[in-house]
């Protein structure tokens, strides 16, 4: 840092206290009580910004946890339990997996960037928290498909005849591509940082489109589950009935949540300065 002449002594120690104060040399030698008035109203935006982050993020843990529990309490008090023997109790896994899954864990995966904590630290345990949660997701994603597959051929019952299961199937194999390009993109060291730079607008856009399809596939599934078990009795609307709305509701409800802060540009993890986004190893990742 450079030293400021003895005409103005007091400059110096202004712009050490300071470094990120937009004020000039010139403006250095006259000091008046104009400059925290100006940084105040900052300081209290940010604030208000990051309050309303947090009040909508335990919103999202609260919606998230809500629908887990009202997924299994359907299942298991209602349908009957769990079991893999190809049975109805098996069938029962899957919409437990896929709301868990497809919706909540990748839900709250997908805001992790945005949590101010995570700002100004080493991005490389952001990246792998990241990654590995999407990674579960995935894993539990597929194995309710493989439930659903399997009671459907011990039942010698058709796969894929509705819209529910052909929304459900895309989301399903738009993630796992998402994932291994990420993968591929994002950790490998042999990635440059142009291809992270064009990746990375087609990433976070192909994640809230797969986030939709996964609400859509939930609640199609949700009525399409409810129908076959009441068929003309679905009208009076029996207690069952009212915890399957009610859990889709939920579903909506955390999509939009989670949406609303992936959308908001006031808490996107501030980009890192040129010199710091050169190429790095994995194990040494840039501090973004």
């Amino acid at each position: 840092m450079q030293q400021a002449g003895p005409s103005s002594p007091s400059c110096s120690s202004t712009s050490d206290c300071f470094p990120l104060s937009h004020r000039n040399t010139a403006e250095c030698g006259s000091e008046t009580s104009a400059g925290p008035e100006k940084h105040e109203p900052t300081f209290l935006s940010r604030m208000r910004s990051i309050v309303s982050f947090y009040i909508c993020y335990l919103l999202c843990l609260g919606l998230g946890l809500a629908c887990v529990v009202c997924v299994c309490l359907w299942n298991s008090r209602w349908r009957g339990g769990f079991a893999w023997d190809g049975s109805a109790l098996q069938f029962n896994w899957h919409p437990v997996l896929m709301v868990t899954g497809l919706v909540v864990l990748y839900g709250n995966g997908a805001v992790l960037y945005r949590v101010p904590l995570t700002w100004g630290q080493n991005k490389l345990p952001w990246k792998l928290l990241h990654a590995t949660l999407m990674f579960l997701s995935l894993v539990l994603s597929i194995v309710g498909l493989c439930a659903v597959f399997g009671f459907h051929n011990a039942k010698n019952l058709p796969n894929l005849y509705s819209l529910h299961s052909w929304i459900g199937i895309a989301a399903v194999a738009l993630f796992a591509i998402q994932w291994v390009v990420g993968m591929a993109g994002f950790l490998l060291p042999c990635s440059p940082i142009s291809l992270r730079a064009l990746l990375k607008p087609v990433h976070v856009w192909m994640g809230g489109s797969i986030l939709w399809l996964s609400i859509a596939a939930c609640i199609s599934g949700i009525n399409e589950k409810l129908f076959f078990v009441f068929s003309g009795t679905y009208a009076n609307l029996p207690s069952e009935a009212l915890l399957g709305n009610s859990l889709g509701v939920l579903i909506v409800a955390f999509g939009v949540v989670v949406l609303m802060i992936l959308s908001n540009h006031k808490w996107q993890r501030p980009d890192s300065s040129p010199e710091v986004l050169a190429y790095t190893p994995l194990l040494q990742e840039e501090n973004e």
